[in-house]
Formats: C-alpha cells, sequence, structure tokens
C-alpha cells in the first residue's frame, strides 16, 4: 500500500461509482485508488449486473458518503461491503448502525491496522475476527455474513506488506467468488 501520509492520495473525488442498477457493492478503500475517477481495472467486470461505490477513504468525505448510500436503503439487504485492513472495524459499524441493510461484508487483511510481518497475515486475520466475535455474531444475527475473503501472503505474486491492496487481481478475483455464493 502507498504510504498513507501522501497528500497526492487524497486528491480526486471521495467515491467512484460505476456499474448499472441492481445491487449496490461499497468498497472501503483505505489506499485511495480511483484518483482519475474511475474504479482499478481489476474491478470493472463486476459492473456488469451491481452499482460499485469506491469510498476512497483518504479523501474528505469519503466515509460520511458511505453511510449515506446504506441510509438511503429499504432497510432490506441491499448492499454488500468490502473492506480493507485499517477500514474493517468502520465496515463493520457501518452495519452496525444500518441493521438489516447489509448482507455481506468482505474483509481483506482485516488485523492489517499497521504493518504485518510477511506469512503472518492470515494467523493476525484470524485472531481478529476472534476479539471481534461478539460483534460478528451480532450481525450475523441481523442478516450480515462476514468473511475475510483475501491475505497477503507476503510471496511473489502480493510484492506488497499487508493489507493487500483492493484492487490487486487476487481481491478482485475472491470479491467476485463471495459475490456469487
Amino acid at each position: 500500500m502507498s504510504d498513507p501520509t501522501d497528500p497526492r492520495r487524497a486528491e480526486g473525488p471521495a467515491v467512484v461509482t460505476a456499474g448499472v442498477a441492481g445491487p449496490q457493492l461499497i468498497v472501503l478503500d483505505p489506499a485511495g485508488l480511483g484518483k482519475h475517477g474511475e474504479l482499478p481495472a481489476t474491478w470493472r467486470p463486476l459492473t456488469g449486473d451491481r452499482r460499485v461505490a469506491w469510498c476512497r477513504e483518504p479523501t474528505e468525505g469519503a466515509l460520511g458518503e458511505a453511510e449515506d448510500l446504506l441510509g438511503g436503503g429499504s432497510g432490506e439487504s441491499s448492499a454488500d461491503i468490502v473492506a480493507s485492513g485499517p477500514l474493517a472495524g468502520e465496515a463493520l459499524g457501518l452495519a452496525e448502525r444500518h441493521p438489516g441493510a447489509v448482507r455481506r461484508i468482505l474483509l481483506v487483511d482485516p488485523a492489517a491496522e499497521g504493518f504485518l510481518e510477511a506469512g503472518r497475515a492470515a494467523d493476525a486475520d484470524a485472531d481478529w475476527m476472534d476479539v471481534h466475535r461478539d460483534r460478528l455474531a451480532a450481525l450475523h444475527d441481523e442478516g450480515t455474513d462476514v468473511r475475510v475473503i483475501a491475505h497477503s501472503t507476503g510471496g511473489a505474486r502480493d510484492q506488497v506488506p499487508a493489507p493487500l491492496p483492493l484492487g490487486h487481481p487476487d481481491v478482485a478475483a475472491a470479491v467476485a467468488g463471495a459475490l456469487r455464493d
């Protein structure tokens, strides 16, 4: 992931949207991909049957926009959320504040709120899920499925420490697979 203090990450729109009317997919991105107003290329195939709202956290107002997207729903499970590392807890909070509005929360390296040693992400993510088990159980009772869909392995394919960037091809493939479930 790029340097979180780099002011260039905050350039561009707070939210990038693409896709058709239909199920909503809200992406909480701590890295601020999409600053030129387009989704990462790896995600574009996901827009054929849903609306993707890519909330670029480094920009002012991005998380408020995510809140508004859920607040405008019918109260039925109408959205899925994808979140990475430092925004995993925020994803849980969004679903908690909008009971029944979120079908799934798909997490990528949720334990990576800072640096994680290479190859440690899967164990750290399991620990993170255990620490949050009460919140996860309450969300499950409200009809929200929460799961980790991708981990940084620290190998040649990742080429970066956790969290794995949301634009990574493995993340886009894991999201597509989870949405088919």
